[in-house]
């Protein structure tokens, strides 16, 4: 059974991805560890009368009250979905959200990671791009980052960017692996700039290789690759873009507050991102 973190603050962006964190739990056969940070006040016990103490346990107080409301809420959404059989485990935790995300990664041996990417209550800095980018960037493991207006709709088309290198190779077998269980076709796009030095050979080599697999390969010529990204997901109706955590240039576009409004069309669009170094 493979483990999938759900990072949430319980805001509606957040419980929007839940939906899509379910709906991807069960295609992959995982379990979901829900997680949900705080910070308490810091304070010197010096400096400070010994009832301080009562305040600075009453935050944490608060936030398990919080805690214990929200996830009943969360169940409703599973049993409605006809979800509940998959198997939610919740961790309540004090610190920084980036930190605590890496270290359950780790602890918790996580497979996947899925968040909402929106400014929500709270974890602004995070879901505004900075902090996001360093999860997709500097993480072990895949993540699904969910757009506060991105409905949920079933995984029929995927766009995965190559440049054809060997851990692309690694990356697309994961990508298929997902599309085999959802039925769905992979769009492996390459555009290819001037200064590209991908060649036909390469090209030909890796259709040959995944002439058994649900994938078509396409190349586009142009310099302007995010505008061929962005046009290439509107002409085959593309569910998901998946791209290597190596593209952080691609990524800061994506979450950038300045978005062009031809980019803008498609911030509703789930992004799944793979580390390039995936085994």
């Amino acid at each position: 059974m493979k483990k999938i973190l759900f990072p949430t603050d319980f805001s509606p962006v957040a419980t929007n991805a839940f939906v899509h964190a379910l709906k991807f739990a069960n295609t992959v056969k995982a379990e979901i560890v829900l997680l949900h940070t705080f910070d308490a006040p810091s304070y010197d016990s010096s400096f400070f009368p010994p009832n301080y103490t009562i305040l600075y346990n009453s935050v944490e107080l608060s936030k398990f009250e919080q805690f214990k409301d929200e996830v009943p809420k969360l169940r409703a959404i599973a049993e409605k979905l006809n979800l509940q059989h998959i198997i939610l485990s919740h961790r309540l935790t004090e610190g920084d959200l980036t930190s605590c995300i890496f270290d359950i990664t780790q602890d918790e041996d996580i497979d996947f990671i899925v968040m909402g990417t929106n400014g929500v209550q709270g974890w602004d800095d995070f879901f505004a791009g900075t902090n996001t980018a360093n999860i997709i960037t500097d993480g072990t493991v895949p993540v699904l980052c969910v757009p506060g207006d991105a409905e949920y709709r079933p995984i029929h088309q995927i766009c995965f960017t190559t440049r054809f290198r060997k851990k692309d190779k690694k990356a697309l077998k994961q990508v298929l692996a997902i599309a085999r269980k959802t039925g769905a076709k992979v769009k492996c796009l390459y555009v290819k700039t001037a200064s590209s030095d991908v060649t036909k050979d390469t090209i030909k080599a890796w259709e040959d290789e995944f002439s058994a697999d649900p994938v078509e390969f396409h190349v586009m010529i142009s310099d302007d690759v995010q505008g061929s990204i962005y046009d290439f997901i509107q002409q085959k109706d593309i569910d998901i873009l998946t791209l290597l955590h190596y593209k952080r240039s691609f990524l800061a576009g994506i979450f950038n507050s300045s978005l062009t409004r031809k980019m803008a069309n498609y911030t509703d669009l789930p992004i799944l991102a793979i580390p390039a170094d995936i085994e």
